[in-house]
């Protein structure tokens, strides 16, 4: 397999290994990985699957080290087993744009572009699973209903930024985290864990800089409503739904 460059945030204090080339290593195997029901190769019957698996290796990344940089040439696909990122871009003025949280199961992968559009980097401590972007080209020529599964998120994906841009310009501030908290529940609910007890490992910036509001306005939502009892936070990474009628009933107001 190719090597891969990761590279480390330029925030942080540099490292003996910053800007070498790594190499994913030998992956645990599909058969084993725990997120292959929330992956695009679950579209593959079993023993389609190890053609995949003979491709693919384990890629760990270190909370605060990029995966990719915008702009650079996409050399393989990924899907995160452990772990969350965060797709990032920078605006002429300086402003930073986050476009989304990556969980495990979901796939960085083809694109209209041979490069990324986005800078991704690690928001804790990950795991991927790594396939050369040839390699899986391959396969989707090979087994039509991997690229059926492939063409089918990218659909989905486009559904969900068409959403996110409607609630952007028509959602309250309250609206836009409760929608938030809404979606960090059904990808709770996916990965076949509690929906009520929400782990957000992201920070208040972040999730400012997503929702389109300043941090502080994202502070003075989560205190509404933790006023109004719909949610609690044990700490500041941990959200509890206590009410998940009405803050759904308030997510779609907006909608």
């Amino acid at each position: 397999m190719s090597s891969l460059r990761i590279h480390r945030n330029t925030s942080e204090p540099p490292a003996d290994d910053v800007g070498e080339e790594r190499e994913p290593v030998a992956g645990h195997g599909c058969r084993v990985c725990l997120v292959r029901h929330l992956a695009v190769c679950s579209a593959l019957p079993a023993e389609q699957a190890r053609a995949l698996e003979q491709l693919t290796g384990d890629l760990q990344l270190r909370a605060g080290e990029l995966l990719a940089r915008e702009g650079e040439q996409r050399r393989y696909v990924f899907t995160v087993q452990t772990g969350a990122l965060r797709r990032t871009r920078t605006l002429a003025d300086g402003r930073r744009l986050v476009a989304g949280f990556l969980m495990p199961g979901d796939y960085i992968g083809f694109s209209g572009s041979d490069h990324y559009r986005y800078t991704i980097e690690a928001i804790t401590d990950s795991t991927l699973c790594a396939v050369p972007h040839q390699g899986m080209r391959t396969l989707c020529r090979t087994h039509p209903g991997l690229e059926h599964e492939l063409m089918q998120r990218a659909c989905i994906e486009l559904d969900a930024t068409r959403d996110k841009l409607m609630a952007l310009a028509r959602m309250t501030p309250p609206e836009r985290l409760a929608g938030f908290l809404q979606d960090m529940a059904q990808r709770r609910a996916r990965q076949g864990l509690d929906p009520v007890v929400i782990a957000l490992p992201m920070t208040r910036t972040d999730i400012a800089d997503y929702l389109g509001l300043t941090i502080e306005t994202v502070s003075r939502c989560f205190t509404k409503l933790r006023g109004e009892g719909l949610i609690a936070t044990p700490d500041p990474h941990t959200v509890r739904l206590l009410d998940r009628r009405r803050l759904d009933l308030l997510a779609a107001a907006g909608g």
